[in-house]
């Protein structure tokens, strides 16, 4: 029974905070985008004895469940006034974001979107800036040095396309529309497979490179677009941009824009911004880069809410996300949202606070933690 009790208490912990474990860092670099845990508990669950403890630990953890969505819903939380979405007008390029197109002045596009929130750096060298209300009518642009759109970015329904492509496409019609995806990138002298995992394709059309990310959980259905115009593609002259500052705070403040974007669209409360957490994010991300590991304990046997504790972060109710080798925030973000156990961290109703921290290992690969919770 002792034995038995301890498992409850392991599975009640995956439940509130899945998923706590990952895959080490191997000898060779993963691209792709982290595996769930759903697949150990599936191999867990096998065992008869473990299946009869599991299913005490759903019947008491949904018990609690109803409890903190009780209390979330008399707090202070509240959702932002809704904001309408701008008419779409037809467009003669491949795609528009927002009535936004490749090559328009920075002025003109502003006058549809309004004036940027934030600024962000990201792997081309340029700076996204952020356009929205609330996280809603969600936009990412980027300028070249004549101050013409030379990127765009959008997770919600704000896309218009000379192809019909809208957020209700599907993979396989996006691609009887688009044609053959790229199978790789050329950078100088290397050749960079894509291993996509079917989660998004890469067009070169004309003098753009289109990404279109896919939902696996929706039906492969369009979940986000990433415009880029060819030259500023040309500029990057790796898969992974080089380290500095900038570029670390981009990736962060741009994570957490992205999983509000996420938590508007289904009409959840947004995130608030926790510094004191970002630093305990910032050193285990650091320590995984430096010591060349991945996963949620460290090497001193630590686990996110040992290392959330150890800082003083006071919690009722915690979890951590990690990702590692994504080409940026976007494409971190997207398949964090492909991974179901990730996914649920990123749009659980308790969550009230998010600190996120990235480092860089020698190769300039990117390691991000997540960390939310509610006091």
């Amino acid at each position: 029974m002792r034995k038995l009790f301890w498992l409850m208490v392991l599975l009640l912990a995956v439940f509130f905070a899945r998923p706590i474990w990952e895959e080490p860092v191997g000898e060779y670099v993963d691209l792709s985008f982290l595996d769930s845990v759903d697949r150990t508990i599936e191999n867990v669950t096998e065992d008869p004895e473990v299946s009869r403890a599991m299913d005490g630990a759903r019947n008491f953890t949904s018990r609690v469940g109803t409890e903190l969505r009780s209390m979330i819903a008399s707090s202070s939380l509240e959702m932002p006034e809704a904001v309408a979405k701008p008419e779409l007008a037809e467009t003669d390029s491949l795609v528009a974001v927002h009535n936004v197109t490749l090559g328009m002045d920075k002025d003109e596009a502003q006058e549809k979107v309004g004036m940027p929130l934030r600024l962000m750096r990201n792997e081309y060298g340029t700076d996204w800036h952020s356009y929205h209300q609330d996280y809603q009518n969600y936009v990412l642009l980027s300028y070249d040095k004549d101050e013409k759109v030379n990127g765009m970015f959008t997770n919600q329904d704000l896309i218009s396309s000379t192809e019909g492509i809208t957020m209700d496409s599907t993979k396989s019609e996006v691609r009887s529309l688009l044609g053959v995806p790229l199978k790789s990138l050329q950078k100088g002298n290397v050749q960079y497979i894509l291993d996509t995992r079917e989660e998004y394709d890469v067009f070169k059309i004309d003098n753009t490179y289109t990404t279109i990310f896919y939902d696996i959980h929706e039906g492969d259905s369009v979940t986000a677009v990433q415009v880029i115009h060819e030259d500023l593609e040309k500029a990057r002259p790796e898969i992974y941009a080089e380290a500095n500052e900038e570029l670390k705070e981009g990736y962060e403040y741009l994570l957490f824009e992205l999983t509000n974007s996420a938590r508007i669209q289904r009409n959840l409360p947004l995130l608030k911004w926790d510094e004191q957490t970002q630093l305990t994010a910032r050193k285990h991300s650091k320590d995984m880069a430096d010591n060349e590991y991945f996963s949620h304990t460290n090497l001193e046997g630590q686990s996110p809410f040992d290392r959330m504790n150890e800082d003083g972060i006071s919690f009722y109710v915690a979890g951590e996300n990690l990702a590692y080798g994504q080409y940026s925030s976007i494409f971190a973000h997207e398949g964090l949202m492909n991974s179901m156990g990730h996914r649920e961290n990123i749009v659980k109703p308790e969550f009230g606070y998010l600190g996120i921290g990235t480092a860089f290992n020698e190769e300039n690969q990117p390691y991000y933690t997540a960390n939310f919770f509610n006091r």
